[in-house]
């Protein structure tokens, strides 16, 4: 710790050089899985975090199972952290980007665990000299600029003593010192082990020390200290808990809660919290601070828990324990969006008809676990999907998620969740030839493309949706997707294919006979038109989703549409006629009880009477605008200055 804490305040080669510090410095603790490498980075951080007043950010690098983490989902995680929005389907760039930005305006400390190369952290740090990058790795970071590795190595005997203790208690340290050195050496001083032999002797508190190191040294040499202290513990437990054990290694994130673990040993819920409680105090588990009882799989066992599970498992039994998971995942998540419709006879028919474990008591509380936990569920989908052999489960765990995170975060504020899920959702599709699923996955990946700018990516995935709905014979999804290639046109400013593709999809939606449909797109048509400056067409097709509106029987709709359609004849210099439309469209408004819609028509009719050149007609609808709106007028703003888009009537398309 002396070390590093000098390491910050080390003048580093720029400032030598007499250059600002372009960077944050970068610390780097050095060391294998086991050797407390990052407990000590948690411990420094929480030492210096007073200097840093924007506070400690984490990530984690590399997933339990080596597998390296995309860097746009460490940046989307960061971003998340300081309380920043990210665009779904941001690619890595731009996220680091964005994240770098974040960080140049604050001062914190970014804790990158686990990295795996130079690359990895590198794309992540900050461009402002005030924060500090604490990255932990197993080796050097080769092609960061001044960079001194700490290199950990065993703790001194006194430290790993004070270890011991904390498990067993001074006496049986203090009565045989010979013995408790000699069992320092054997651990090497790593803490990994030193808290994997404490759990041990906690667990007999009538063993001597001397007892731990004769088993350790009959065990032989074989393998790290690690290895050697852990096959002892393991080989204590009785069956049932070292299958439970095992099958730890399968959970997602290495995060485990008392309903994951019931489900991978198939027993009930309080014996695996007894079970988790137990390996905890083994040393074998640790428990995660937070509201609900988690715990993490330390990562240098995870690989022989792995290496456990190929001598003792079949691939059907951990198939069977991953499948009986996602199964209890998907029933957990069903019932976090279930107690959202308390007021649905289905949803409490579904809640009441679960067991009482599954059952959240309130939303607040389903809302609390879904949020903890979405990290696990998360990786439980990306797993799911990688397995390739539960694609039925992952589909449904999918959309019990998609559900859930609709239900408590709303479609806005979860985009960049759902984006990634419909990713794995196409890759499924894809996979197993689904093209109804694939069509939907598309569908919904060129919404959120489309919501974020990127409307070209989102066209092409709007034309894949048709090709995949078109081959699913699905007519929803195809009318769907060539309407939104049509909106994709539309908003990239070419009008003629806008209105080409509008027909297309009215076309099919008449020979279905979806009159509501129909007339809605009459009115996006229309749009296009007015856009290209086609007064005579638009007008055509407001008239016909005027009478589309009409036969629907949909009263406020058809105001809105003869709306437009004033809107249009005033641009095609035709004002007389757009004064008897509008005042039409009031006229269905008020049978529609629509205060607002009455107001914006009340505004319409008096920009219409001001350019005829009758400004007492003007102020007598500005007037009546106010009177309804009352309060809901901008502050400040007179009705001689109000802006009109403040209460701009919505065109079809628009609230389409």
């Amino acid at each position: 710790m002396k070390e590093l804490r000098a390491d910050i305040e080390r003048a580093g080669l720029d400032t030598l050089s007499g250059r600002k510090a372009p960077r944050a410095r970068v610390l780097l603790i050095a060391g294998k899985p086991g050797s407390g490498r990052t407990a000590l980075a948690e411990e420094l951080s929480r030492q210096v975090a007073e200097r840093y007043p924007d506070g400690v950010l984490r990530a984690r690098l590399t997933e339990p199972d080596g597998t390296r983490v995309p860097t746009e989902r460490t940046a989307r995680e960061l971003l998340v952290a300081l309380g920043l929005t990210t665009p779904p389907g941001a690619d890595a760039d731009d996220l680091g980007e964005a994240l770098r930005e974040a960080l140049a305006v604050r001062r914190v400390v970014l804790l990158l665990d686990d990295a795996a190369d130079a690359e990895q952290v590198d794309a992540l740090l900050p461009d402002a000299p005030e924060c500090l990058v604490v990255a932990v790795s197993g080796g050097p970071l080769t092609g960061i600029a001044d960079v001194r590795p700490c290199t950990l190595g065993g703790m001194d005997t006194k430290s790993a003593l004070e270890l011991l203790g904390r498990y067993t208690g001074s006496v049986r340290i203090t009565v045989d010192p010979l013995a408790a050195e000699g069992l320092v050496e054997l651990c090497a001083g790593q803490p990994a082990a030193l808290a994997l032999a404490g759990g041990w002797l906690a667990a007999r508190p009538a063993s001597a020390v001397a007892d731990l190191t004769k088993h350790l040294r009959t065990d032989g040499e074989e393998g790290t200290p690690v290895d050697r202290v852990f096959r002892l513990s393991y080989g204590s437990l009785q069956a049932a808990a070292a299958r439970t054990l095992r099958l730890l290694s399968l959970a997602p994130a290495g995060l485990v809660d008392p309903h994951t673990a019931s489900a991978l040993a198939g027993c009930s819920v309080g014996a695996a919290r007894s079970a988790l409680d137990e390996f905890v105090t083994l040393g074998l588990l640790r428990f995660v601070e937070s509201p609900l009882s988690q715990y993490e799989v330390p990562g240098c066992l995870l690989p022989l828990l792995r290496a456990m599970t190929e001598i003792h498992d079949r691939p059907s039994e951990l198939q069977l324990a991953r499948a009986r998971m996602l199964e209890r995942t998907v029933r957990l998540l069903v019932s976090c969006r279930a107690i959202t419709e308390t007021d649905s006879s289905p949803a409490r028919e579904k809640l009441a008809g679960m067991p009482r474990a599954l059952r959240f008591p309130t939303p607040r509380a389903a809302a609390e676990w879904l949020e903890i936990r979405q990290p696990a569920l998360l990786a439980s989908a990306r797993l799911a999907v990688a397995d390739g052999e539960l694609d039925t489960l992952a589909r449904r765990l999918m959309a019990a998620l998609v559900r859930a995170l609709v239900a408590h975060v709303g479609t806005r504020a979860a985009a960049p969740e759902l984006y990634g899920i419909h990713r794995l959702v196409l890759d499924v599709a894809e996979r197993r030839s689904l093209p109804r699923e694939k069509a939907a996955a598309l569908l919904n990946l060129a919404d959120l493309d489309a919501q974020t700018g990127r409307t070209a990516d989102a066209l092409v995935r709007y034309r894949a949706a048709l090709d995949a709905g078109r081959e699913a014979n699905d007519p929803y999804a195809t009318g769907r997707a060539m309407e939104s290639v049509g909106g994709a046109h539309q908003e990239l400013g070419d009008f003629d294919r806008a209105a080409d593709w509008y027909g297309r999809a009215l076309a099919q939606r008449l020979a279905r006979g979806e009159r509501v449909d129909a007339a809605r797109l009459y009115g996006r048509i229309a749009t296009a038109h007015t856009y290209a400056g086609r007064y005579g067409e638009a007008l055509r097709n407001w008239r016909a989703a005027v009478t589309g509106h009409r036969r629907n029987a949909d009263v406020a709709a058809q105001a809105r549409a003869l709306s437009e359609m004033a809107r249009v004849q005033e641009y095609a210099g035709r004002p007389e006629e757009s004064l008897r439309t509008c005042q039409e469209a009031v006229e269905w408004a008020r049978h529609a009880d629509d205060v607002r819609l009455q107001a914006a028509l009340q505004l319409r009719l008096a920009d219409t009477l001001d350019r005829l050149g009758d400004p007492a007609a003007a102020r007598l609808h500005r007037g009546a605008a106010e009177r309804m709106l009352g309060d809901e007028l901008p502050e400040g703003t007179s009705s001689q200055e109000h802006d009109a888009n403040a209460y701009e009537i919505r065109s079809a398309s628009a609230e389409d």
